[in-house]
């Protein structure tokens, strides 16, 4: 039954090209959704017959929309954290959050301009300044928010519990967590090494959580160089000890782990805001074809320990379990560039959303789930 909308009613339509697009947005729309004056729709605009598998976290009752309907409906907002751009007949404020802070795809350096953004709701004063610098932004543009992720403010807020976390995976929380995280790229260092070093990590006495990317799920070429990781990956697991995450977030994954391994991937960086050691796989051939802003490839190595290869990254990884304040000074502070005001980024996007639709703001922390809801969502791979 389709539900009637009062006048009153502003409608969000929310694009996402991978799941992990709509995790940027899932807190805020959280936190909006009960509000009675506000209704969601969803799009994946680029890969319509995916709607359902992009968008399994925003709930069994999340309205999904094609193209075609999308376009002649009247939305008050549309709101994207990728350069995404549905065809809309009727005006909108067209909402541009971002995603991550790796510094990847243009995303801090635009070569195209960002004018036609009716709000910009960025990360950190970083991003910012760099869009200004390209050239793609005017410094006094009226579109400017300074919002921080909302995606994080579980990293420091309370919500997420490193034990709780674990129990849910069926790991013991008395033995140290390793996550490994590589970014996707038929140049990232699953593609090289990836097997070998999940191997060789399953041999420690620790417990170790893999986190494919999105796209490494994805088989085009492009995306994952053609291999199905996913099923690669699961005979490497010894059980009790080892998991594929599968959730498309990976904040709880970071708040149970002890030492993150990653290659080039914004987790990196939001692991930060743990101040827990890094272990960074240096790939240059992954930084060209990501076309990775030099800023951020230096800051990755000023909070991490660099490695090439399998023993060396083994290594690192001994060595962080060992002494997990070293580097502690450095990852503070890149972690306060680099994220605005973490911990209430919630908030305050939604309050931008509420003034971007014209309703006055309710308040939002009722609305927040409790950590425990939180924690169940972590569920280990089948």
């Amino acid at each position: 039954m389709r539900t009637r909308l009062s006048a009153a009613t502003r409608r969000i339509l929310v694009d996402a090209r991978t799941p992990v697009h709509y995790a940027m947005f899932a807190p805020v729309h959280r936190a909006m959704e009960g509000d009675d004056r506000v209704q969601f729709h969803f799009i994946a605009s680029d890969e319509p017959d995916k709607a359902a598998s992009i968008f399994r976290d925003a709930g069994p009752a999340a309205r999904l929309v094609g193209p075609a309907a999308a376009a002649i409906t009247k939305y008050d907002a549309y709101v994207t954290s990728d350069f995404t751009w549905t065809r809309l007949l009727h005006r909108t404020c067209r909402i541009q959050m971002f995603h991550g802070v790796g510094g990847k795809y243009g995303f801090d350096a635009p070569t195209e301009p960002l004018a036609a953004w009716h709000r910009l709701f960025f990360v950190n004063r970083r991003r910012l300044n760099n869009c200004v610098a390209a050239g793609a932004l005017d410094a006094n543009s009226p579109a400017i928010r300074l919002i921080g992720m909302p995606k994080v403010d579980c990293l420091v807020d309370g919500s997420l519990a490193r034990d709780a976390v674990l129990i849910a995976l069926g790991l013991s929380p008395e033995r140290p967590t390793i996550l490994y995280a590589p970014t996707w790229s038929p140049a990232s260092s699953l593609n090289a090494i990836g097997l070998e070093l999940i191997d060789r990590l399953g041999a420690m006495p620790a417990n170790v959580i893999v986190k494919l990317h999105d796209r490494s799920c994805d088989r085009r070429p492009q995306y994952s160089g053609g291999v199905d990781w996913t099923a690669a990956v699961r005979p490497h697991l010894r059980p009790g000890r080892m998991v594929l995450a599968r959730e498309a977030d990976v904040c709880p994954y970071l708040a149970a782990s002890d030492v993150l391994i990653t290659d080039h991937s914004s987790c990196g960086f939001e692991y930060l805001l743990l101040d827990r050691p890094l272990v960074r796989i240096h790939r240059p051939e992954l930084i060209e074809l990501a076309s990775i802003h030099p800023d951020y490839v230096r800051l990755l190595a000023d909070v991490s320990e660099s490695t090439t290869a399998v023993d060396d990254t083994v290594a690192a990884v001994h060595r962080a379990l060992e002494s997990p304040r070293r580097k502690s000074a450095t990852r503070r502070a890149v972690a306060a560039d680099l994220f605005h005001e973490p911990g209430t980024a919630t908030a305050r996007c939604a309050a931008e959303m509420y003034a971007a639709i014209g309703l006055l703001t309710r308040p939002i922390e009722s609305r927040i789930p409790k950590p425990e809801s939180r924690v169940a969502e972590c569920q280990p791979s089948a």
